[in-house]
């Protein structure tokens, strides 16, 4: 991996697992001293981040990690709700048997960790349900689409994997939305993805 990418990935990676808090200022030395890179390469991830809506720049403050509010957090979730509608569609038309199997074992295992109350463990199996649908559609610009979304929502979703009872509420949406896929139904795939996120926006909008 080049190392201009490196930096990208290692800072973006490190955004998105929360290590910098938002409106947190981004000094360019203290970067290249943690990734240990050039400032060359770390002004090129910044502006990368700023155009992927991770990162902002203001006049006379420098780079700063941005902050996404509800409002906004809301309208991300309403083109998800649509772009990940079509995602669940295409992966119940392009499901293999083998994919269908991964999927349901997903859903097995998010069952378990809801009666376990492992909501960590949840929180990591709804990740990687949506990025397995994503694989199964095999829809490069829906992808990217969501690919850029989901970075400016990790914080909020995270907030809402919080709430006490909303993984019990939600682990049924996602079952609903496994079981229309296996059963390679993409008219019921799409309408259980947007129904999901339709109640996302609901969770959203009640703890501003």
């Amino acid at each position: 991996m080049a190392a201009d990418t490196r930096v990208l990935e290692d800072l973006r990676a490190a955004i998105l697992r929360g290590e910098f808090a938002p409106r947190q200022r981004l000094v360019e030395a203290e970067l290249c001293e943690q990734f240990d890179a050039s400032r060359f390469s770390v002004r090129a991830a910044l502006q990368a981040l700023e155009a992927d809506g991770l990162v902002e720049r203001q006049r006379n403050v420098g780079a700063r990690i941005r902050e996404i509010g509800i409002e906004e957090a809301v309208e991300i979730s309403e083109v998800r709700q649509v772009v990940e509608g079509l995602i669940a569609r295409r992966a119940a038309e392009r499901a293999n048997d083998a994919e269908a199997e991964g999927l349901a074992a997903i859903g097995r295992e998010m069952h378990a960790a809801v009666a376990a109350g492992e909501v960590a463990e949840y929180s990591d199996l709804n990740a990687r349900l949506h990025a397995s649908l994503r694989d199964i559609a095999r829809h490069e610009k829906a992808n990217d689409i969501i690919a850029r979304l989901h970075g400016q929502m990790v914080r909020h979703q995270f907030a809402l994997s919080r709430q006490p009872g909303r993984s019990k509420v939600s682990v049924w949406q996602h079952q609903a939305i496994i079981d229309a896929v296996v059963a390679r139904d993409g008219d019921a795939a799409e309408a259980a993805m947007r129904a999901h996120i339709a109640s996302v926006i609901e969770a959203l909008r009640a703890i501003r």
